[in-house]
């Protein structure tokens, strides 16, 4: 369903069990920026009713999961720690256009979304089996069909506003080049790292 060409290094599923704390303070983070994410859309294209409601929707529902994600990190003694810079979704940023029409930027700020969403989406999903935490597990599969709901929303969005852009071109597109920036990744205890 997701299309992603690479899975994740299953190394990385050792370095999240060596180091909840990490992966809890990194995800929360990533939940607060989706929140962001959807909300600067809204500013961008606020006569597009529709997505504006969904992405409020969407960032009401990613500041929840900030405020799950924080829940957890408190109740097992820990803290939040600093934001942390996510390098994967600042490469991934580098593939979005900057030119180009209005409903090219739309199509392409979509896609990074919905490419977002995708890997964690995938991760998540390594989290429901490898995470050494049982009530983490059980946390991380809802995340997963969550975000699984908030990728088929985004590539939707994409193809219903994409206008004269091929959309299945540009999110192949996307996908080849995700698999290059996240061969680089899986080797930190983070959400993309």
């Amino acid at each position: 369903m997701l299309g992603l060409q690479l899975p994740t290094d299953p190394r990385w599923a050792e370095l999240i069990r060596q180091d909840l704390a990490e992966l809890l303070t990194d995800h929360a983070w990533c939940e607060q920026k989706a929140a962001s994410n959807a909300i600067s859309m809204i500013v961008r294209y606020p006569e597009l009713s529709e997505l504006v409601t969904e992405l409020t929707r969407i960032a009401q529902e990613e500041l929840d999961h900030f405020g799950q994600v924080v829940a957890h990190i408190h109740k097992r003694g820990w803290v939040l720690g600093p934001e942390r810079k996510d390098n994967y979704v600042n490469e991934l940023m580098q593939f979005v256009r900057k030119d180009g029409g209005r409903d090219e930027r739309l199509v392409d700020r979509l896609l990074f979304s919905a490419m977002i969403e995708a890997r964690s989406c995938e991760r998540f999903k390594l989290l429901t089996e490898e995470c050494p935490d049982e009530e983490l597990r059980v946390f991380y599969h809802e995340l997963m069909v969550s975000e699984a709901g908030h990728y088929t929303t985004f590539i939707g969005f994409a193809r219903n506003h994409g206008g004269r852009v091929d959309v299945d071109k540009r999110w192949a597109e996307f996908l080849a080049y995700e698999a290059e920036v996240v061969m680089r990744y899986g080797k930190a205890p983070t959400m993309h790292g």
